[in-house]
């Protein structure tokens, strides 16, 4: 029976759209962002990161393979449990320590100054509350330390942009809570990071795609 003031429909709602979040998106993101489409700026983000490393967004553990031996421990910040039980062959290969320490990357259970790295793969675009995020990536970093990540992001070209704008009620909802045309270098800046060698570009793909694909990659440092 229903509750006074309920209805069926919106209880109906409800559970696809928890369905649809907890079963079936994690699966369709490890698709779109599988390494044959992805992989090579997975390896520009990875290849370089030592020591202890905090990955916001570790998904099903997609980057592990592409981390060097030089990688000693990997502290991960993911939601979805779909997304931790599917990592865990990607953990076992991996043969290192990885943690999930938490759910919410704008709150890490970690001390100040204790990461060599943060790694952010396709992830800043996703989180509620970025600049809360982008604080405590950069509290829980080492002096030396930097912000690795690769991320779609607002492109230059102002039409394009106004598309992500147009499409971003309807894509937000079904992709997680994306933000197509976040700014990400400059939310980045803003955070307290100086960026370097930034790279942007145009992910390869029809032009109707456009406001799916212009991509940032780069390294951070505390200011």
């Amino acid at each position: 029976m229903s509750r006074p003031g309920s209805r069926p429909d919106s209880r109906l709602g409800s559970r696809l759209g928890d369905l649809w979040e907890q079963r079936l998106l994690p699966r369709v993101i490890d698709v779109t962002c599988s390494d044959k489409v992805t992989g090579t700026w997975r390896d520009q983000v990875c290849a370089p990161v030592a020591g202890e490393v905090l990955e916001v967004g570790f998904g099903s553990g997609t980057n592990l393979r592409h981390y060097g031996d030089a990688v000693q421990r990997v502290h991960a910040v993911e939601p979805s449990d779909l997304a931790w039980e599917r990592a865990q062959p990607a953990i076992r290969a991996f043969g290192r320590p990885v943690e999930r320490i938490g759910l919410d990357g704008a709150a890490i259970a970690l001390a100040d100054g204790t990461m060599d790295a943060v790694v952010s793969s396709y992830t800043m675009c996703t989180i509620p509350d970025l600049d809360s995020a982008l604080a405590e990536m950069r509290r829980v970093l080492r002096p030396d330390g930097a912000l690795h990540f690769v991320e779609h992001a607002k492109p230059p070209n102002p039409k394009v942009a106004a598309r992500q704008d147009k499409l971003q009620p309807l894509w937000g909802r079904i992709a997680g809570g994306c933000h197509l045309g976040r700014d990400i270098p400059n939310l980045v800046a803003d955070g307290g990071f100086t960026v370097h060698e930034l790279d942007a570009f145009w992910m390869p793909g029809p032009r109707f795609m456009r406001p799916f694909s212009w991509m940032t990659v780069g390294r951070a440092t505390p200011v």
